[in-house]
């Protein structure tokens, strides 16, 4: 894969970036007051792990105020876990021009972040060779990472290692973006734009055999759970010997996360975005579980 070039005073521009304010079945829950609001007389939980994923940092979709409200309450303690397991795709490309304000944010909340708690950066087919930027922010870059949570043991892995259809056809999966791209700038609750996807047969087929190998690949390591990222498709699916997890993207609303806590997943979407999504689509909770 091709190295990342560091742009020269990346680190002076990641502290100045934190400095600067940002305005404002399986359980699917709203964040971010659930359940760590100050109104609420219930001691905070301290969570195995929050785990984000697809981030593409960037991107003109990439959600990254919404992101950046999750970073830093995790930052502040308002949301308490041991570690931060980013699941691929922090970057949409490695042409770092690309980057707006708000999106060196989120590289600065996560270099804080790591002199703090565990983070842990999965590699996904955007992020390139990771090595040198990950020096900066303190993070490892691993293919996978086990995690053991209520004596469970869960395998984290992007997911594109089982999706072979972005090698084969890169002229259809570039025009299959563009198109999706369009109608999110069409519709701002991105309801079309879910829609078409889940609609999709080849995209359809594409998150079945995701699931699938990776479902095959976790039993094979005796985990009792998979969570992949990739598909950009929020799942929490407990069937079967070994449950499978998808913890979504930030590129599309509602946004959502996985929060691992004594062996329990639980699906949660960003509770702003939610909303306004529902307006469209009242729904769009079950259908984003399912």
């Amino acid at each position: 894969m091709t190295a990342l070039s560091t742009p020269l005073g990346l680190r002076e521009q990641l502290i100045a970036s934190h400095d600067t304010p940002l305005s404002g079945g399986p359980t699917v829950l709203d964040a971010p007051t659930w359940p760590w609001s100050s109104d609420r007389a219930e001691p905070k939980r301290l969570l195995d792990a929050v785990i984000v994923s697809d981030i593409h940092l960037g991107a003109d979709n990439c959600e990254a105020k919404p992101l950046a409200n999750l970073l830093e309450a995790i930052l502040a303690g308002d949301i308490a876990t041991r570690s931060l397991i980013i699941n691929g795709d922090v970057f949409d490309s490695i042409d770092f021009r690309r980057l707006r304000k708000t999106h060196w944010k989120i590289l600065s909340l996560i270099r804080h972040l790591s002199d703090k708690i565990e983070v842990v950066w999965i590699a996904g087919n955007h992020d390139g060779s990771a090595d040198i930027i990950s020096h900066l922010l303190g993070v490892d870059v691993v293919n996978e990472y086990l995690l053991v949570s209520g004596g469970r043991k869960m395998l984290i892995l992007h997911g594109h290692q089982f999706d072979d259809f972005i090698d084969d056809h890169p002229v259809l999966t570039w025009l299959a973006d563009g198109i999706y791209w369009a109608l999110q700038q069409i519709d701002r609750t991105h309801y079309v734009a879910r829609l078409a996807k889940r609609r999709s047969k080849i995209f359809v087929h594409a998150v079945e055999k995701i699931e699938r190998g990776a479902l095959a690949l976790a039993k094979q390591r005796g985990c009792q759970a998979v969570i992949c990222g990739h598909t950009h498709h929020s799942a929490a699916r407990e069937s079967g010997p070994v449950h499978y997890y998808n913890s979504g993207c930030w590129t599309e609303r509602p946004s959502a996360y996985l929060t691992v806590c004594n062996g329990v997943v639980e699906l949660i979407l960003d509770r702003d975005a939610k909303e306004e999504a529902a307006v469209a689509e009242p729904a769009v909770a079950t259908a984003q579980a399912g």
